[in-house]
């Protein structure tokens, strides 16, 4: 088997966990968590190779932001969308903050409007062919105008399986998640709100029930797997870098696009 496992500074992310602190990651079968997307289409089709060559068959786990940001977002989603978590090997797509947030447009346009584009919906409008003028973002009726056109664009399809993504996934002592949560409270009940868009005590607060959080979210210049979370969000829309989690008994290796 090709070794295709990331080399970063010239060091390879591979190593057995050793944090005596935390039980050892123990999923009930080794599978892929694979960090924010953003609109990088060519990145998912280079990281989708990959997998198939080293990983055939391991059920994936996306952690959500599959829009905004970068230039392809719609492609992304339809990418994605055929994909099924009752599948062999199954595959699921969690929703992110930028999912809710193009959620919230569609549903509050003049309420949501500026928040979404000062965080990339500006890409995302493109990928659909629309536009948005940024002096009109209080504008009612040019922002139910923009809601309008791009709900059309999208379809009703791709806003319901937006609307159904899961916020969390759970393997064994690994929970996945888009941003982190609350370390103080069990996964089971978590606000969407931590899920989504993180908790302030999320990288500072160690759990104490032995969960692992797989999340992205964070972008971290080296991915990591210690003290409970598995960081795996290396900012691929403006990077190039677009990371994978391989998760099995014990151990945490990392697997990525444009490096090595």
């Amino acid at each position: 088997m090709k070794k295709v496992l990331a080399r970063i500074k010239g060091a390879q992310l591979r190593s057995k966990q050793r944090d005596t602190a935390m039980p050892p990651p123990q999923p009930e079968e080794p599978f892929l968590a694979i960090g924010d997307l953003h609109g990088r289409a060519d990145l998912l089709l280079e990281l989708d190779k990959m997998i198939e060559e080293n990983f055939r068959g391991w059920p994936v786990v996306f952690l959500g932001d599959y829009v905004d940001r970068g230039e392809e977002s719609r492609a992304v989603l339809e990418m994605l969308m055929p994909l099924s978590s009752k599948g062999s090997p199954s595959v699921t797509c969690l929703m992110g903050n930028h999912e809710r947030m193009l959620l919230d447009f569609i549903e509050n346009p003049l309420q949501s409007a500026r928040r979404w584009i000062q965080n990339g919906g500006l890409q995302t409008l493109a990928s659909f062919g629309l536009s948005i003028r940024l002096d009109r973002l209080k504008d009612e009726a040019a922002m139910r105008t923009t809601r309008n056109q791009l709900a059309d664009a999208m379809g009703t399809e791709m806003i319901d399986w937006l609307h159904t993504r899961p916020l969390s996934w759970q393997s064994g002592n690994i929970w996945a998640v888009h941003a982190g949560a609350k370390p103080s409270e069990p996964m089971e009940v978590q606000s969407s709100r931590y899920l989504l868009w993180g908790h302030p005590r999320f990288e500072h607060e160690n759990r104490q029930d032995g969960k692992w959080i797989v999340h992205g979210h964070t972008i971290v210049e080296v991915p990591y797997a210690r003290k409970g979370r598995i960081a795996v969000d290396t900012g691929a829309y403006a990077t190039g870098v677009l990371t994978a989690a391989a998760i099995t008994p014990g151990e945490v290796s990392f697997l990525q696009t444009g490096a090595g």
